[in-house]
């Protein structure tokens, strides 16, 4: 089964975010990943509600919005409003119930990480925790995602990569995604 592929428009640019989206479109990408940064959970901030339901009007791929923010279950509301597909908060952060689990593979909170090594055992060791609860949680890796990390994490049993600077740096942005689609 080909993984799922998430481009997080946090690495996109955000002069040209419609043409980026456009470009999302077109591509064999799965879900369009969202972060949502609000500056207390994270140290960052990145968009809200207002881009988030612009982004939801463009796409035509499903949204997989992350919540980074602190009291995420104030949101959920909105976050169904927009027609998510997924909403990822931190174990943290929230008692929301998860048909998904998200690791980071970077320190939460801006793109273009050093991906975190370690990640690939807590991947394996995750598979096999579903897999011997007969859960059918996904798993989806966020942070440092490229051809190479993003095999050895298929391999350890994820459904789902985030990728964003991989997508949006490359001089093919359609292609990656589509070569990310074949790991």
């Amino acid at each position: 089964m080909k993984p799922i592929i998430a481009p997080s428009i946090l690495s996109a640019d955000f002069a040209y975010l419609a043409k980026d989206l456009e470009m999302v479109n077109r591509s064999e990408a799965d879900w369009v990943h969202i972060d949502v940064m609000d500056g207390v959970f994270v140290p960052n901030i990145s968009f809200g509600f207002p881009v988030l339901k612009y982004v939801a009007k463009l796409s035509k791929k499903p949204l997989d919005v992350h919540l980074m923010i602190v009291q995420p279950e104030k949101f959920i509301n909105e976050v169904k409003a927009l027609g998510a597909h997924t909403m990822n908060v931190h174990f943290e952060a929230s008692d929301v119930y998860k048909r998904q689990v998200l690791l980071m593979s970077v320190n939460p909170g801006f793109g273009g990480q050093k991906f975190i090594e370690h990640t690939v055992e807590k991947v394996r060791e995750l598979r096999a925790l579903i897999d011997s609860t007969g859960s059918k949680a996904l798993i989806e890796v966020d942070g440092g995602v490229n051809l190479e990390t993003g095999a050895r994490l298929i391999a350890a049993g994820a459904d789902a990569l985030v990728a964003g600077s991989a997508v949006f740096a490359a001089p093919d942005p359609e292609g990656m995604i589509h070569s990310l689609k074949d790991l």
